[in-house]
């Protein structure tokens, strides 16, 4: 495990033990002022389910930005395939004109040293 993951499983492990010995006060009726009345309820536990739930959102928010960057990674790995063939394509395209232009050099030298040797013949041995 990565350290800030472990980090984390332990500071959630501390919260939980911590909620757990002090479940009494968590759970303790409170006056609590919500901006137009006056409700009781308890609030460590209003605070904790909060807290579960901001948690649960960036959980979520940590998952969605894995997934979105797998499959940005996944679709680069396609992309760079394709572009690796293309150019493995062209470069065997470049090897087979090289070549055929080097058959039709190598022909052609063939030819002119051929007639050039005849003609030389023609002149040392004239008959």
């Amino acid at each position: 495990m990565r350290v800030r993951t472990l980090v984390v499983v332990v500071l959630l492990l501390l919260v939980a033990l911590f909620a757990g010995l002090n479940w009494a006060a968590f759970t303790a009726p409170t006056e609590l002022w919500l901006g137009v009345a006056t409700v009781r309820a308890p609030l460590g536990l209003i605070l904790l389910a909060m807290m579960v739930f901001l948690a649960a959102v960036f959980l979520g928010y940590v998952v969605y930005l894995q997934t979105s960057f797998l499959m940005e990674a996944r679709r680069n790995a396609r992309e760079l395939q394709a572009q690796r063939e293309l150019a493995d394509q062209a470069e065997v395209s470049r090897f087979t004109e090289l070549r055929t232009h080097l058959d039709t050099r190598l022909t052609e030298i063939e030819n002119s040293l051929a007639a050039d040797i005849g003609e030389l013949r023609n002149r040392v041995d004239p008959k």
